[in-house]
């Protein structure tokens, strides 16, 4: 986004300056400004600037329209210009794939950070089992701490980006992930003294408390480290920071949303989810502590293929205590060595990716994530690479799984819990009879967790990025190419319109329809390269290279999403036909909005356009021939 660095400052400049700003949002085609002053804004310069179509004047909005491209420059502007990002509302999407997006989304901003923190740990740990320095040393205490405090303070981060994604102030899901952390609070709560009482005496739910709060029980709970309770905590914020906002004088808003926000949220986080999150993890390790006694194979397999998921929401911490008891009264365990595969896997289908990735970006990411999850860490390859393309992930799930079912048939024991990755193996000698046949055993399972993690993504996952093959495709020699009508309705000519920026041709050459329905079908077979947030446009990438912007009505962003319903989200392979948008018709003109919707090609000039298969007033069908192309 570097190229467009001089574009933002200019265009920052020229409507006014930062202070002349007071929000910003964007479609799929133009930057809206609402300005404190439109007067100062200087169109002319504005106009004739090279990266800028042209500039509108519409509802209260100062629109800098730029193109395709406005995505990267609205960044840009928001990073130059001090104003917060928003991303609007999102496409509707499965509560599995929401979950997905909402997980990363927390964890993809600090991913390098993290990876340097798990590097660092795990080299720590490998110099003190080299007997390089000793873990009481000076050396080894600063290391630790450096590496360990992304790690350990968790929720303040991601109180910060959880803020992000569910819009709420972001000092206060730094507050709320701080006092999570508080140190007063984990020892009034943790395991002080003799306990004020026990809720679910004598079940797997069995909770002692030690304080109460307004009468109510705290049950006790350790959140530092943790990731499900502030993502929950800040979620939930975000419903009360609404509606503060709503009923809270704007005069005072200030200071009391925050308190109030700050107040509510921590309450139900402290005596309500932090709880029921404490409950969850008895629940899951009672039903692993009943597994292992039905089949030590069969809980290393079951451990191994949903650890990662565990460690996801924070809840392999069920299984960490059953390990230490088991070391405590045995001297050894046979639990927690099921899912030391796990992260060989994990890591093996991060370099199965790296060789099968288009996507530079995402590539670039594979080998700090490798490094990382040999050091035991995974949560960069988890967050960052396999989770978001859902198979990959699924692979290293079964990887972990034979890879524990192995360790754990082969009677592999745990005597201490310690290093982490390749620097646990040291975890399975047995100092006390000199026996290092359970590291062996080991190293066996976590070869066959990694060869089957690689081999599954190497030969069953294709990479659903279509950027190069598009490009090449758009190089290509000259060629016709017909689009099918993506509506159903009367055309209507590009220049008959009252959206300058469309009737001028500026954004692409084609034709608009009036809807007869409310149903926007794919063109052409090809990627869905772009759904704006507001759903009310939509960008098709052909895999004939080309680049079709469909529009749906005139000003419809200012709808925020509403009366539209996506059928398909950006990134989406789609097929010729495949319905890929709804809209209520009668919603929309009842707002006042109109519905004619310009279909466009962005990448072609108005020579390559050969034919528009309708004359102005014709009624055409989806599915019906609507423009025919000569590409070169």
């Amino acid at each position: 986004m570097a190229k467009y660095t001089d574009l933002a400052k200019d265009i920052i400049k020229n409507v006014g300056g930062e202070n002349n700003i007071i929000s910003l949002t964007h479609c799929i085609t133009r930057l809206r400004f609402q300005l404190k002053d439109e007067s100062k804004a200087n169109d002319k310069v504005l106009n004739e600037m090279k990266g800028v179509v042209t500039v509108m004047k519409s509802g209260g909005q100062y629109q800098v329209v730029i193109g395709n491209h406005v995505p990267a420059v609205y960044e840009e502007v928001c990073r130059f210009a001090n104003i917060g990002g928003d991303e609007g509302t999102p496409v509707k999407k499965s509560w599995f794939n929401s979950l997905i997006d909402i997980i990363s989304g927390c964890f993809q901003p600090f991913l390098g950070v993290l990876s340097a923190g798990g590097i660092l740990k795990g080299l720590n740990a490998l110099f003190v089992f080299l007997g390089w320095y000793t873990a009481e040393d000076g050396m080894y205490l600063m290391l630790n701490a450096i590496g360990d405090a992304l790690f350990y303070f968790m929720p303040v981060v991601i109180g910060y980006t959880a803020a992000v994604k569910f819009r709420v102030d972001k000092f206060i899901g730094i507050a709320l992930g701080a006092a999570l952390c508080y140190p007063t609070i984990q020892a009034a709560i943790l395991n002080v003294g003799e306990p004020l009482g026990i809720l679910f005496g004598g079940t797997i739910l069995e909770s002692p408390y030690y304080v109460k709060i307004i009468g109510i029980p705290w049950i006790t709970n350790n959140y530092v480290s943790s990731v499900v309770p502030v993502i929950l905590v800040v979620w939930f914020a975000g419903y009360i920071q609404k509606a503060a906002k709503k009923y809270i004088p704007e005069v005072i808003q200030t200071f009391f949303v925050p308190l109030v926000v700050m107040l509510v949220s921590l309450l139900a986080g402290f005596l309500i989810i932090g709880p029921v999150t404490t409950m969850a993890t008895a629940l899951l390790g009672a039903g692993f502590k009943a597994l292992y006694g039905f089949s030590s194979v069969l809980m290393g397999v079951v451990v191994g293929f949903f650890w990662q998921v565990l460690v996801i929401f924070g809840l392999h911490w069920s299984i960490i205590p059953l390990a230490l008891i088991n070391q405590g009264m045995y001297g050894y365990d046979t639990i927690l060595p099921g899912s030391f595969g796990a992260s060989f896997a994990q890591t093996a289908v991060v370099a199965a990716m790296y060789f099968k990735l288009r996507n530079k970006g995402t590539k670039e990411l594979c080998i700090p994530a490798i490094i990382s999850g040999i050091c035991g860490v995974t949560e960069p390859a988890i967050y960052g690479i396999t989770l978001p393309k859902k198979k990959p992930f699924i692979y290293s799930m079964i990887g972990g799984a034979v890879g524990g079912g192995i360790i754990t048939g082969l009677k592999t024991k745990g005597y201490t819990i310690g290093g982490l990755g390749i620097f646990g193996l040291v975890n399975h000698i047995d100092m006390v009879n000199k026996d290092a046949s359970g590291m062996l055993y080991a190293f066996i399972g976590i070869v066959a967790a990694a060869l089957t993690g690689f081999l599954l993504t190497f030969f069953f996952w294709k990479d659903d990025y279509e950027e190069t093959e598009v490009k090449e495709a758009a190089e290509e020699g000259k060629a016709v190419i017909e689009l099918d009508a993506p509506l159903e309705g009367t055309i209507v000519l590009l220049e008959q319109l009252k959206d300058a920026a469309f009737a001028s041709g500026a954004l692409g050459r084609g034709i608009a329809v009036e809807p007869a329905r409310g149903v926007v079908t794919a063109p052409a077979d090809g990627i869905l390269s772009a759904f704006f947030h507001t759903k009310h446009a939509l960008g098709i990438t052909t895999d004939n290279g080309l680049e079709v912007l469909i529009h749906v009505g005139m000003d419809t962003t200012r709808l925020e999403g509403e009366g539209f319903t996506a059928k398909a989200n950006a990134g989406d392979r789609v097929r010729k036909g495949q319905v890929l948008l709804e809209f209520d018709m009668d919603y929309i003109r009842s707002e006042g909005y109109s519905l004619t919707t310009p279909v466009l090609i962005s990448n072609l000039s108005s020579e390559d356009l050969l034919d528009i298969n309708a004359d102005a007033d014709a009624y055409i069908k989806m599915g019906d021939r609507l423009l025919t192309v000569e590409k070169q």
